[in-house]
């Protein structure tokens, strides 16, 4: 862990936050607590127990793993339904193949990322291929919702399947940290995922001791979220580990240190850095559907029990499972 990286990280452009910028204080650190999903694999809800107005556009985030699998342990999801929101599901080791209703899908690995768009709906389906089931082998990665916008919820499915290769790739000014623009931007630098709802997502690393001190929208919110490893978040330098969200509070920068010891089994401190423009619209949610309003859900509910969110292909021979809080 992490699939992607670079041998000199100083070859990269830098990136810091002008003297001038308003730190962003530290308002909570909360602890994800454990679960499983789908077909049983393990899961930190990263989002648990916090406000949703710090949230704002983001619904739930899920580490999924780490987990070494021993052979015929991988496990992935039944089909479900998704409408009203964006599923973003990020490999950081491993394989997942997905496939959908309307004949979309892929597979994705080691720093690959799949976006899809729900709006107004389809089946859904996540797995290990069947190799991976045979052979066991390391998963991890990350499940992240964003909302969408009431004049975007009912909008034509869609796909992005982001590959390594294309993150753009930054570091601080002393190359202590490796900076993984995903979706959004960050100082100008654009990554390669398109957004309705405008967020910028960025797994970052940084090596023992390092620190980073970011530019930061002031019209979005900011969270951190520890994949691996332990270090401080914010100029007070509040202490934060693997499994642990901070919030930060208004400002034009945020900043994240790791600390000088890491784990033996974790080299580096390993953050996912999330900032958003909040929607501020009224929210319903239930299970795989996020809409506006009660009366909305209540149609999704229907409309995904008459198959209007679409049929699982003959392939399959398989029935869709009825929604599930949190898938």
């Amino acid at each position: 862990m992490p699939a992607v990286t670079v041998e000199n990280p100083l070859t990269l452009p830098r990136v810091t936050a002008p003297a001038d910028a308003v730190a962003r204080p530290v308002l909570t650190v909360t602890t994800a607590p454990g679960g499983f999903e789908g077909e049983g694999f393990p899961v930190r809800r990263a989002f648990a127990g916090i406000n949703y107005r710090h949230l704002d556009p983001f619904i739930m985030m899920d580490q999924m793993g780490e987990v070494e699998y021993a052979p015929g342990e991988p496990k992935g999801t039944p089909w479900h339904p998704h409408r009203g929101f964006e599923t973003v599901t990020y490999i950081i080791d491993g394989i997942f193949d997905h496939q959908d209703s309307n004949g979309g899908g892929g597979t994705i690995t080691n720093g690959d990322t799949q976006w899809m768009t729900a709006g107004a709906g389809l089946l859904h389906i996540e797995a290990p291929p069947e190799h991976l089931v045979v052979s066991g082998g390391l998963f991890h990665g990350l499940q992240l919702w964003v909302n969408l916008p009431a004049k975007d919820k009912m909008m034509a499915p869609r796909y992005q399947d982001i590959r390594s290769g294309s993150v753009q790739l930054l570091t601080s000014p002393d190359g202590g940290a490796l900076l993984r623009v995903i979706a959004g931007e960050l100082d100008g630098h654009e990554g390669p995922g398109i957004t309705h709802t405008p967020i910028t997502m960025i797994h970052a690393t940084l090596a023992p001791g390092a620190e980073i001190t970011l530019p930061w929208r002031e019209d979005f919110n900011a969270l951190a979220y520890v994949l691996a490893g332990r270090g401080s978040v914010g100029a007070e330098r509040r202490p934060i580990h693997l499994g642990q969200t901070a919030v930060f509070g208004a400002g034009s920068s945020l900043t994240v240190r790791a600390d000088e010891k890491q784990d033996a089994h974790t080299p580096d401190l390993e953050v996912v850095l999330l900032g958003g423009r909040p929607i501020r619209e009224p929210m319903a949610h239930y299970g795989p559907f996020v809409m506006n309003t009660r009366e909305e859900l209540q149609q999704a509910f229907e409309d995904f029990q008459k198959g209007r969110l679409g049929t699982i292909p003959a392939v399959h021979g398989m029935t869709a499972e009825g929604p599930k809080e949190g898938q």
